[in-house]
């Protein structure tokens, strides 16, 4: 996760070519896309002046998906951010949309948590394929995010020993079912 790596430093030649520090190779906006969906925090800076160009790449990499047709952000909330540039209300919307990107992360992660700890469902057969269902259906829902945020990706973490025994007395109780309903046939016939 990002907390635990150091940010990738991705450098832009006067070529407008990306280079990519710790591989030492040049790297695409997808390429970069692709490390913020691993978790990874970048910054983009101009070799030469030294600017920091990360919002303006990151900005970019959205538009691209947007023009794609991914359309994430609805029309009303884009208009509403170019309002909000020709108002007062600019110093007020990073902050709201902070929170609110916040917000979304811990419910999404408490959501999960529950899902694994607190259900009783959790002890039904078949749960554990209901819920890998609806953590595709979330990061299709966020657009691939969820497996950054915390608590993604939290059934992977927590599969123990016991997890796969479960699965093997599973396989188990449907072989004794499919005997038992061999049995069952041969008494009829």
């Amino acid at each position: 996760m990002a907390d635990t790596e150091k940010t990738l430093l991705i450098k832009r030649y006067a070529s407008r070519r990306l280079y990519n520090t710790e591989t030492s190779d040049y790297v695409t906006l997808e390429d970069i896309a692709s490390f913020i969906r691993e978790g990874r925090d970048v910054q983009i800076v101009d070799l030469k002046s030294g600017d920091d160009l990360t919002r303006q790449y990151l900005l970019q990499i959205i538009a691209e998906h947007e023009g794609r047709g991914e359309n994430v952000l609805p029309l009303a909330v884009l208009t509403d951010l170019v309002r909000s540039y020709t108002t007062s209300a600019s110093t007020v919307v990073p902050q709201f949309l902070q929170m609110s990107f916040d917000m979304l992360r811990d419910g999404q992660s408490k959501m999960m948590e529950n899902m694994t700890t607190m259900n009783p469902m959790a002890k039904m057969p078949g749960f554990e394929a209901m819920q890998a269902q609806q953590e595709a259906f979330l990061k299709a829902m966020t657009g691939g995010f969820s497996g950054n945020w915390p608590g993604a990706g939290a059934r992977e973490e927590k599969k123990s020993p016991e997890k796969s025994d479960k699965g093997e007395d599973l396989d188990a109780i449907k072989k004794q079912l499919a005997e038992l309903q061999k049995k069952l046939s041969d008494l009829d016939g």
